[in-house]
Order: C-alpha cells, then sequence, then structure tokens
C-alpha cells in the first residue's frame, strides 16, 4: 500500500470526523452560543484534551511507536504481543492514578487556566464541576492511543481514524435528545464526552481482539523489568517535556483569553475547530501514517525509503496547505457564518471567530508542517531535538503575545500560535538538513514555484469574487450562503488545479514518488 493511498484512507475517515465535528459544533453554537457556560465548558474540556497529548498521541505515541516497529521488525509474535501488555498495564495504571489526581485538585487546576474566572464565582464553580466530571475521559483517550498505535503499526489505518467519528455522535445525540431536559443544559456536553470515550475505546478493542492483540494486565514488575518497557520510559521522559510545551503555551493563551472580553474563550475555540480540519486531514492523517513508515525504514537501515517517505509527505503538505491557508483566509467568516450563525450566535461572534481564524490561517503550513517533520524525529528515536525546538517556540510564541494581543485581543493570540508552528517547523527542518537526515528530491524549485503562482491566482480570485459581502446579514437565507461559499469553495479549488496544471504540475509525479514495494 503507497504512502498516498494510506494516507487518502486516513483521510477519508479523518473526514468523516471532522464533518461530523462540524456539526457538532454547529449544534453547540445555535444551542447554547457564546456565554459563560461555554466558557466553562471549553475550559474544563481543554483540561483533559491537554492530557491526552501526554499519554495519549503525544509523549506515549512517540516513544511507544518506534519501540513497538522495532520489537516486531526483530522479535517473535509472542514477545511483541508480551511488550504490547507491558506497556498497557503501566499506562493503564498511570492514567488511572492521574485522574484521580485530578478530580481533586480541579479547583486549582481550573484557577491556573482561567485565572479570569474568579471574577464570577459561578462560572468557576461550573468549570470545576465540569471538569470533575470529565477528567476520568483521560483514561479512555490513552488507551485508545495505544490501541491505535498497534493498529496503525500493523497497517490498520481505517479503525483507529473511524473512532473520533463516535466522539461526535455520541456529543450530537446528548446535544439534541438531552440537553433541553437538563436544569444546566451544558451537562449534555459533559455526558457526551464520557460516552464517547467508551464507544470509542470499545470499538477498537474489538478489532484488537479479532488480530489476536487484545491487550492485558500483567505484572508490575514483570513490566519495570522488561528492557524494551524501560527504554520506551526513558524516550518519554524527554518526549513528556516536549508535549508538555505545547499545552503550558495554550494554557496560557487561554488564561489570557479568559482576561480578555467574556466570549473570548469560545471564540477562540470555534476558530480553533475550524481549523482542525485541514489540520486533521492534512497533518494527521499524513502523520498517523509516516511515523510507522518512517519507524520501519530506519530499523531496518533503509535511509533511501525514508528521505524518499518524507519528501514525499512535504511535497503534500505544500500542495494543500498552501490552497487551505489561502480559502480559510478570504473565507473566514463565510464559513463561520454557514457553520455556526444562529439564534444564540451573532453577527457579532461571527466577525471575532473570523478574525481569530485569519491568524490561524496565516501559518496553516507550519501547523500542518509539523505533524509531518517531527515524525522523521521520533522515527530515529531522538525525541530531545523536537523538545528543545518545542521550548524555543514557546518563548518565540508568548514574546509575540506581547505585541500581537494588544493588537489584536483574542486574534493575537492565534496569529501568535500559527506563527510559533512555523519558527517549529522551519527549525526542525534545518536540523534534519544540517544533520543530512533529509536531503529534499530534484524539482523542489521549480515544484515550489508553481505551488505559490497557483495559490496567488486563487487568492486573486477569492479577494474579487467575495470581497464587501455581508455574510453575517444572509442569515435569513441560509441555503443561498451555502450554495454561494460551497459555490465559491469549489471554483476556487478549480482555478488553484487548473493553473497548477498550466504551469505543468502533473499529480502522477506524487503517487510515483510514494508507491511502496
Amino acid at each position: 500500500m503507497s504512502l498516498l493511498h494510506s494516507a487518502a484512507t486516513v483521510s477519508a475517515f479523518t473526514m468523516l470526523s471532522r464533518i461530523t465535528g462540524l456539526i457538532r459544533d454547529m449544534l453547540i453554537a445555535r444551542y447554547f452560543g457564546v456565554c459563560a457556560a461555554t466558557d466553562a465548558f471549553y475550559v474544563a474540556f481543554r483540561i483533559p484534551n491537554l492530557l491526552r497529548r501526554l499519554f495519549a498521541e503525544g509523549a506515549f505515541s512517540q516513544a511507544f511507536v518506534p519501540m513497538l516497529s522495532q520489537v516486531k521488525e526483530k522479535e517473535s509474535t509472542s514477545r511483541t504481543k508480551e511488550f504490547i501488555n507491558h506497556v498497557f498495564t503501566l499506562l493503564a495504571i498511570a492514567v488511572f492514578l492521574t485522574s484521580i489526581l485530578g478530580v481533586l485538585l480541579a479547583p486549582a487546576v481550573v484557577w491556573m487556566i482561567a485565572t479570569g474566572f474568579t471574577k464570577n464565582p459561578t462560572t468557576f464553580d461550573l468549570a470545576v464541576a465540569l471538569t470533575r466530571f470529565m477528567f476520568p475521559y483521560i483514561i479512555f483517550m490513552s488507551l485508545v492511543a495505544l490501541s491505535a498505535a498497534v493498529l496503525n503499526t500493523w497497517r490498520h489505518f481505517a479503525v483507529p481514524a473511524f473512532t473520533p467519528v463516535l466522539l461526535n455522535l455520541s456529543f450530537i445525540a446528548f446535544i439534541v435528545l438531552v440537553s433541553e431536559h437538563l436544569a444546566e443544559p451544558v451537562w449534555a456536553l459533559a455526558f457526551a464526552v464520557l460516552v464517547g470515550g467508551v464507544l470509542q475505546i470499545g470499538t477498537q478493542l474489538v478489532q484488537l481482539k479479532r488480530m489476536g492483540l487484545m491487550p492485558c494486565f500483567t505484572s508490575v514488575n514483570k513490566a519495570l523489568s522488561d528492557k524494551d518497557v524501560t527504554h520506551t520510559l526513558r524516550l518519554m521522559v524527554p518526549a513528556i517535556v516536549g508535549v508538555a510545551v505545547a499545552p503550558i503555551s495554550i494554557l496560557i493563551n487561554t488564561n489570557i483569553a479568559s482576561r480578555l472580553t467574556e466570549g473570548s474563550v469560545t471564540w477562540l475555540s470555534y476558530a480553533d475547530r475550524l481549523m482542525e480540519f485541514p489540520t486533521a486531514l492534512l497533518g494527521v492523517a499524513l502523520g498517523s501514517v509516516l511515523l510507522p513508515s518512517l519507524s520501519r525504514s530506519y530499523a531496518r537501515g533503509d535511509m533511501n525509503r525514508y528521505q524518499d517517505l518524507l519528501d514525499t509527505g512535504l511535497k503534500v503538505v505544500f500542495l494543500l496547505a498552501v490552497p487551505a491557508a489561502v480559502g480559510l483566509f478570504f473565507l473566514a467568516e463565510g464559513f463561520s457564518a454557514v457553520l455556526f450563525q444562529g439564534k444564540n450566535f451573532s453577527a457579532l461572534d461571527v466577525a471575532q471567530t473570523s478574525i481569530a481564524i485569519r491568524g490561524y490561517a496565516v501559518g496553516m503550513i507550519g501547523l500542518v508542517g509539523i505533524k509531518i517533520i517531527a515524525p522523521a524525529f521520533y522515527a530515529r528515536k531522538d525525541i530531545k531535538t523536537p523538545v528543545i525546538v518545542a521550548i524555543g517556540s514557546v518563548i518565540f510564541v508568548q514574546s509575540l503575545n506581547l505585541v500581537t494581543v494588544p493588537l489584536f485581543a483574542h486574534a493575537g493570540l492565534a496569529l501568535s500560535v500559527a506563527l510559533g508552528s512555523c519558527f517549529n517547523a522551519l527549525v526542525l527542518l534545518a536540523l534534519l538538513a544540517k544533520r543530512k537526515w533529509y536531503k529534499p528530491a530534484g524539482g523542489w524549485m521549480l515544484y515550489a514555484v508553481r505551488i505559490l503562482a497557483a495559490g496567488i491566482a486563487m487568492a486573486g480570485f477569492l479577494y474579487l469574487i467575495q470581497s464587501g459581502t455581508n455574510w453575517a446579514a444572509m442569515q435569513n437565507t441560509w441555503q443561498l450562503r451555502l450554495a454561494f461559499v460551497l459555490g465559491i469553495t469549489a471554483l476556487a479549488a478549480l482555478v488553484y488545479f487548473a493553473l497548477l496544471g498550466l504551469l505543468g504540475w502533473r499529480g502522477q509525479e506524487l503517487k510515483d514518488a510514494a508507491r511502496q514495494n
């Protein structure tokens, strides 16, 4: 299976996940609007989500996937299963203890993340209660991450890519069927989180059982004495530091947002959700496929294949991230109005969310590119380098906040994060080249010129065709507004790829480069 085919499989299910996710956010916007209760929920939900980066797709995956690939390639099947069981045992215990601490320390955690909530005791207390209720979500998501890592290593990409859909469906069901029957409707969202977590882990465990790889508890002493497990733990130490850097930056930004105008946390959350659509389709999809593929190539000593995979991944990122950035920048208000505007989500909310989206769009290439570049280090079991660069990136982001927040308020936070991602990606790419771990294949200059020319043409088209359009004022004709947005998006994509074709680019180039033997 080729890199592009595998990535396309993941992208297809990720597309389904993001579509249901957007439906989820549309319903939240219409049912709950922008208020203190939604600010409280988004703060509370952000806490287990940030920890997920430590115990799930973050530090854990970065350390576990390369080691699992190595054990699978060099050891017997029984030894591989034993390794999975040992890791499962220690991970389950760690996240269970963390969950207990989170429940006990919820007031302190909320205070650290959103000090602005102390001005409104009702909002603060609600955020604490929601945090305590949702903290066990980290248990489910950590086990989901382990299951996904195993499935991806065995090249079963579809199930891990599909399971996030279940969380979104849980949200949709609870919003529509339950929220109106509760004294505090926002609690429906909290119930949806836990039910969604159960559904996700249940689905993946069924697939693992079919494959004969169902993890089970084993002796803690045996797990700790496993040399491959201890190696994984050693790799996780710098990984935790590195992964913690980004959440720290997010926590700082959330704290800053909580001190701004009421609704700032929610505006940023909606902008972030919309940005996750292209970043997940491009970055997460390719990254999920690349990490096990790069790890296998490195374990086999096939450095040519390692470089080819990375080069192809970067070309795909450049090809698709540029039009995504241009489209989101110029159509930010159109997308926000179509997706979120309703009875409880006003024209002002549309405008404020749109400004934040444009801030994120500026750094789209960096936001996506880091998902491709970082795995090149993780595959070589070099986690320290991304850690050091990530720390530098946080300092860079918070320095930018001193300038951007006074100028653009909550949108300045989005802009700083986007530019920080570009800084992170460029530094890591430069280090790959300096260490001769990556050498760009021929034709990159012409490839870049073609894409930039097509991107400029697309930007000009979008500016001319919808400049001055008052998207929020079209609320009463939402069908026309939806058709207008979809039509412009399709035409813009046509302009981009048509010009690429006229300039001589052919998609077969990437297909040939990504084909695996």
